[in-house]
């Protein structure tokens, strides 16, 4: 089992996918990351993220906390270590959901991880999505559009392919290869 590693251009829709695999299968454990930007409408201290502030993160990454971090959009993000090495020491499939560069830090630390590119069924349906969220103004829409053009190409770094087409098919194909034995 393991540690999975869930990864893919911004706004293809990893968090809902890593939500519906939240729903559907409450056994997997999710790694909770840290971040300094706020909270969306929705979103729970603890469950989506750990949200703290820029002299907090800073402090994390001074005394080595995180298995990887990045900024990203003008946050930074990390992964916590402890409770992730807790996880797959006790033998618990383990979901990590990032982006490209913390992917690429995590396969330099635990290169044993399994590494699942999720793809959007086409660009249209990526800038839909990106646009439609309606949380960001248009100069982080057209970073989060060119970052996700050079993410894209980046696929052939993983181990497997998801396309998001319909949530619960894509959860439901990332729960298949997480708790399959094949690596």
């Amino acid at each position: 089992m393991g540690l999975t590693v869930l990864s893919g251009p911004s706004g293809v829709g990893k968090g809902t996918i890593v939500a519906a695999v939240r729903r559907l299968h409450p056994e997997i454990w999710v790694s909770v990351s840290v971040t300094t930007r706020a909270p969306r409408p929705g979103e729970t201290d603890g469950v989506e993220y750990h949200f703290v502030d820029a002299e907090e993160f800073a402090h994390m990454v001074k005394v080595g906390e995180f298995v990887e971090h990045a900024m990203f959009a003008g946050h930074a993000y990390g992964t916590p270590r402890r409770p992730l090495e807790e996880r797959i020491a006790a033998g618990a499939p383990c979901l990590l959901e990032i982006e490209l560069q913390g992917a690429r830090q995590v396969r330099s630390a635990l290169p044993d991880a399994r590494f699942v590119f999720l793809a959007p069924p086409t660009w249209d349906e990526l800038v839909r999505r990106l646009t439609g969220r309606g949380t960001e103004d248009g100069d982080v829409i057209r970073r989060r559009l060119d970052r996700a053009r050079i993410e894209l190409a980046a696929e052939t770094e993983f181990d497997e392919v998801i396309v998001n087409d319909e949530v619960t098919t894509a959860a439901e194909r990332l729960v298949r290869l997480m708790t399959s034995s094949s690596h």
